[in-house]
């Protein structure tokens, strides 16, 4: 069993009136299976209301299936007595920063995870110095968090959830907020932990130039997953990711576009340097 595993996962909202009447039910995660194994660096598209958010919070068990189970390292989300154990194991970031941090100091905010959960002081600075280092921050520890950026604050929130030694880190949207330099700064630091320190990544997300470095995507529309693959078969879809409401990355778009009018490239060019190596290779006369 994976780190996190889903089977048949389904969540209803229901809405009532002043009553207490129902009024109606919408299903936000239908019938989703999913297998994510330690170490996997997993993003997870799709347009507003797809149900991607949802389905996030289930894995640090804020929010419980209607239907079909959650595993969090074998552990059924369901299950109250786990709960502490669960989000000790899946850490969670939010979109906004400001909602986590609680310290007045950086370092102290960051061990504040830690020392509720019991761990003996002299460790949890140990933690809090390996934390603010891993997401480049180590040199802010003594500043207040009302004094940084919003990229900087929101690699404090990443830290002080990989205080805690998570296995996995479940980021809902932690860029939404953000202007460019502060999402290159987040999602470097993300890939950090994942490919540094071997921790799972599951990145909710909308900016498509984020997931290119994920082992897998999953693309969601009306609660359930409609595509499954790594980036570039993703990518390679256009249509129909254009279909489900969403872009590409720039450069992908480009390219696509180049192919479309006789210029030979690779399908699902992800990169800049890879659609200048792709162009230096084309000469009009069709030789290589």
């Amino acid at each position: 069993m994976g780190i996190v595993r889903t089977e048949n996962l389904t969540f209803e909202y229901i809405r009532r009136d002043e009553e207490g009447n129902v009024e109606g039910i919408t299903t936000a995660v239908d019938q989703v299976n999913l297998d994510i194994v330690q170490g996997e660096f997993i993003a997870i598209l799709g347009h507003n209301g797809s149900g991607k958010s949802t389905l996030a919070k289930h894995i640090n068990a804020i929010l419980y299936p209607t239907e079909g189970t959650v595993w969090v390292d074998g552990m059924d989300t369901a299950e109250e007595a786990q709960i502490w154990n669960i989000r000790q194991t899946a850490g969670m970031v939010f979109q906004n920063p400001d909602n986590q941090i609680i310290g007045q100091v950086v370092e102290e905010d960051v061990g504040f995870g830690p020392e509720n959960m019991g761990i003996p002081t002299r460790e949890i600075w140990e933690r809090v110095e390996e934390s603010l280092k891993a997401v480049g921050m180590y040199e802010y520890r003594k500043h207040s968090p009302n004094k940084l950026s919003g990229g900087q604050k929101q690699r404090v929130s990443i830290a002080g959830v990989l205080a805690m030694h998570p296995k996995c880190i479940v980021l809902d949207e932690p860029t939404a907020m953000l202007d460019p330099k502060g999402r290159r700064e987040v999602i470097r630091a993300v890939r950090g932990l994942n490919e540094v320190e071997g921790i799972t990544v599951i990145l909710i997300t909308h900016y498509m130039e984020e997931i290119i470095h994920a082992d897998r995507v999953f693309v969601m529309d009306s609660g359930k997953v409609a595509m499954e693959g790594t980036p570039r078969e993703i990518f390679s879809q256009v249509e129909k990711l254009k279909s489900l409401r969403l872009d590409v990355p720039q450069v992908t778009l480009l390219a696509y576009e180049l192919k479309k009018r006789g210029i030979e490239l690779p399908d699902a060019i992800l990169t800049t340097e890879e659609l200048a190596d792709a162009l230096s290779a084309f000469s009009p006369a069709g030789k290589r």
